[in-house]
């Protein structure tokens, strides 16, 4: 029995049964850890979804941005860009199934000593209050008033935690923080701008993993979301957002002993 955790999909299906191929992956005796992301830019979203739902006692999966606006947009609320491919699993005669079972999926989950979420953690949230905030959020997406969750869930403020936050603005920082952060400033606020390499950001921005006091560098954090960040391993840190929807990889640790596994991927940009 194994547990991999596998970087951002974003209906990248191909290279997705190529990487299960490769590490000989056994839906009766293995599991599966997705980053989120599980749709959108690349080809094949609609057989993604299916396959994860079809396969979902043996897959965990948390959710990303792009699965957030798939979700919104099936709602009436947010807008198909130009570069979106989730026309498909809208039009899908079983998108009622896919997408009611895709919202109520967990933003984080800890299991096995390890969390994982798409995009990572404020420093002042331990993973035990993290987790509570996350549980916040997916009450509301569960429950019957999710459409008024997604018609005010776009905007990128608050930009500052603050424990007595409320309503929308509270879940709204909560979503945004989760699955949309890469970069904090040094005073602590949420910086959702700035989305390239470490090399070039800005000087008062640090990696929302490098900053001081950070609460959960105690839990080894799964991550995704960052794909210019690249594949990072560390003690306390897997992000294995590799790009594979870029002509990256595709990037598989198995969490009982940190092996790693890549899969090369043809951009898609080159396929589309």
């Amino acid at each position: 029995m194994a547990t991999y955790a596998i970087g951002d999909l974003q209906g990248c299906f191909t290279p997705f049964m190529a990487l299960l191929r490769q590490i000989e992956f056994n839906p009766g005796r293995d599991t599966l850890w997705l980053t989120g992301d599980l749709v959108n830019r690349g080809p094949e979203s609609l057989q993604t979804l299916r396959w994860v739902f079809e396969h979902q006692n043996c897959v965990q999966t948390v959710l990303g941005n792009h699965d957030l606006h798939l979700l919104a947009v099936s709602e009436g609320y947010g807008k198909v860009h130009a570069d979106d491919t989730i026309q498909a699993v809208l039009n899908a005669g079983d998108a009622k199934v896919l997408l009611e079972w895709l919202r109520c999926q967990p933003l984080m989950i800890y299991e096995q000593g390890f969390a994982m979420v798409h995009a990572g953690l404020l420093p002042e949230w331990s993973v035990k209050k993290a987790l509570r905030l996350a549980e916040e959020v997916e009450d509301e997406l569960s429950s019957q008033q999710h459409r008024s969750f997604f018609s005010k869930l776009y905007g990128n403020k608050p930009i500052r935690w603050q424990d007595d936050l409320k309503g929308m603005d509270r879940l709204r920082m909560v979503v945004n923080v989760m699955t949309r952060m890469r970069f904090i400033t040094r005073d602590g606020e949420l910086d959702l701008a700035y989305k390239g390499e470490l090399e070039g950001a800005p000087a008062n921005l640090v990696p929302w993993f490098e900053a001081e006091n950070r609460r959960s560098a105690d839990t080894p954090i799964v991550c995704g979301h960052w794909s210019a960040l690249g594949l990072m391993l560390s003690e306390d840190i897997l992000a294995i957002d590799s790009g594979c929807l870029w002509g990256g990889s595709l990037t598989a640790v198995r969490l009982e002993d940190r092996a790693v596994f890549s899969l090369p991927c043809q951009a898609y940009r080159d396929i589309a």
